[in-house]
């Protein structure tokens, strides 16, 4: 999936709503009351107190909307630590008072599909829409064939590092690290009294899962393989370990500054941290907090052995099969995120290359920003040509399998817990779970 959050820090959470505390819902329930023609979207962009452009882009979507159609949309802002670590969103499904749109992650879409609150969208799509979008995005939000959730944007993540920081450190861009070693070599000689020389996620959530598994699958590593767990391998374990390490040599900090994780101006922005990893939704947000600062990016450093990796992360706006009015939702994120009509692609042109940075999910809206030139230089650059191609879909699991895996990381990075005993721990939990399961396929 952040205090009261700028929205162009939001995004990073990607993915990944935080909701791991929270059971399955129990009481799953749609918006009760009204008369079906105002519908109420809960988002984490806007109307943000700020006004910042993301939040502008969502007011000026509905309100776009709103001119051309009987039944309205109302946005409702939910500060992001409320929406994305918090309970808001399971508490009000819980007692029959969900929206009747919201923003979910991939690593969440299991709560919500198994809870039977999400409406097929697939007689709102258009075949042009559906043929539009890149390969396997629809399909991580889909069952059965039936599409659940429409993404907005691709999110791969990366290693952002500051050109002062190594230039004061004697370093240059052939020390740039390629592996895990040479990352705490590195990261050691960039560490002072001041400043950590790396940085991960430290803060539980689905967005540090979403972070850690690309450590993962660098060893070949997955928690699940052909339906059985497969999470106690030496991939997890050096995985667990090598996040470890940063802590344990005092390289990385046991906590970030600002909104956390993934968000680079307050951390390696401010010069808090040297090299730091992120999604490329920190482009934007450093051309727009912090456009002088010098830095760049590189894909994340790999075991001995290892191949590159990246998580492919991002939103998707998703309707309540119990609301007000279901087949009303499911047009207008069909009209949102999938008109293929100039207009419909302009707008998603604006969300992925301008007011965020982000990979774009349909190839219209590829080609129009590829005719901008948004993609032909810099960081974007790297990230469409170098870093994305490695990357996978965030994983769909359930609470039941994502949080064994974000206690076993914590143990691991935080309380120098055995990284095979974590390992072997966050299996035997989901073992346990996977053989009683029986919603939607994990995937």
């Amino acid at each position: 999936m952040v205090a009261t959050l700028p929205p162009a820090r939001l995004s990073r959470r990607t993915l990944l709503g935080a909701f791991a505390a929270v059971p399955l819902l129990s009481a799953c329930g749609g918006s009760s009351g009204g008369d079906g023609k105002e519908m109420s979207f809960w988002n984490f962009y806007g109307p943000s107190d700020d006004q910042g452009p993301q939040s502008k882009w969502f007011v000026d979507v509905v309100d776009e909307w709103n001119k051309n159609n009987d039944v309205k949309v109302k946005l409702r802002y939910i500060p992001g630590k409320d929406y994305l670590n918090g309970t808001t969103l399971q508490t009000a499904f819980q007692s029959g008072q969900g929206p009747d749109i919201f923003l979910i992650s991939p690593g969440d879409f299991l709560r919500y599909y198994n809870g039977n609150v999400l409406q097929d969208l697939g007689a709102a799509l258009s075949p042009e829409s559906k043929a539009d979008y890149l390969p396997g995005l629809l399909e991580a939000r889909s069952v059965d064939g039936k599409v659940y959730g429409l993404p907005m944007e691709i999110e791969p993540l990366a290693m952002y590092y500051s050109e002062t920081a190594f230039e004061k450190a004697g370093l240059s861009e052939a020390d740039l690290p390629k592996t895990w070693d040479e990352t705490l070599a590195v990261a050691e000689k960039l560490t002072g009294k001041d400043r950590y020389g790396v940085m991960f996620e430290t803060l539980p959530g689905y967005y540090q899962n979403f972070t850690w598994y690309p450590f993962l699958w660098q060893g070949d590593g997955t928690p699940i393989k052909d339906g059985k767990v497969a999470f106690d391998s030496p991939a997890a374990v050096q995985a667990l370990k090598f996040w470890q390490d940063t802590i344990q040599n005092k390289v990385a900090p046991r906590k970030a500054l600002g909104d956390g994780g993934g968000d680079v101006v307050s951390n390696l922005g401010s010069g808090a941290a040297a090299m730091q990893q992120s999604g490329i939704w920190a482009v934007a947000d450093m051309r727009a907090k912090a456009k002088n600062f010098k830095y760049g990016v590189i894909p994340h450093p790999t075991p001995a052995g290892g191949k590159a990796a990246t998580d492919l992360g991002g939103w998707a706006f998703v309707a309540n099969s119990k609301g007000k009015n279901p087949e009303a939702a499911a047009k207008f994120i069909a009209w949102a995120l999938g008109s293929t009509d100039a207009a419909g692609i302009e707008r998603q042109r604006q969300w992925n290359t301008v007011v965020k940075t982000n990979v774009p999910p349909r190839k219209s809206v590829q080609a129009a920003a590829d005719a901008k030139g948004a993609f032909d230089d810099g960081a974007l650059k790297k990230f469409v040509s170098e870093i994305a191609p490695t990357g996978k879909p965030e994983p769909r699991f359930p609470p039941e399998v994502y949080q064994p895996i974000a206690d076993a990381i914590q143990a691991c990075q935080l309380n120098a817990a055995d990284p095979g005993k974590a390992a072997a721990d966050a299996a035997a939990r989901i073992d346990t779970f996977l053989k009683t399961y029986q919603g939607a396929p994990i995937s």
